[in-house]
């Protein structure tokens, strides 16, 4: 993993987003509250802004799956995919990096690059084993 305090820049992280009138999470963040109606404007110019919450840490393993089609420039047979529920009861989704998943298995969520552009990496949710 790359340490990026030697560059001057914080950890990448995901978000959840809190409704400021109910404060019900969210991830990714809606336009509108499903519980309250309350809207959310990333300006944050017109109604007050949604909180970031730091999403991560221990999660549950809910479904996975192998993908064999892979996109020119993968040198592996398959990569792992799953879906994760988060103790705060968020769900979302990203790459196991475990070599015999099961459901119901307790992983830890950490940000990491999973995919590499020229010049540019994209960074997602990684599901290891805790």
């Amino acid at each position: 993993m790359i340490d990026f305090s030697m560059y001057g820049q914080k950890e990448p992280e995901v978000y959840a987003y809190k409704c400021p009138d109910c404060g019900t999470l969210y991830y990714p963040a809606p336009m509108i509250c499903k519980k309250c109606g309350a809207r959310r404007d990333p300006s944050g110019v017109i109604f007050s802004s949604w909180e970031q919450v730091p999403l991560g840490g221990k999660c549950k393993l809910l479904a996975w799956t192998r993908v064999y089609a892979l996109p020119e420039g993968f040198d592996v047979k398959y990569l792992l995919f799953g879906i994760v529920e988060f103790e705060n009861g968020l769900r979302a989704s990203g790459r196991l990096l475990v070599d015999n998943p099961h459901t119901g298995m307790e992983l830890e969520a950490k940000i990491g690059v999973v995919k590499e552009k020229v010049g540019e990496d994209i960074y997602g949710f990684m599901f290891d084993i805790r």
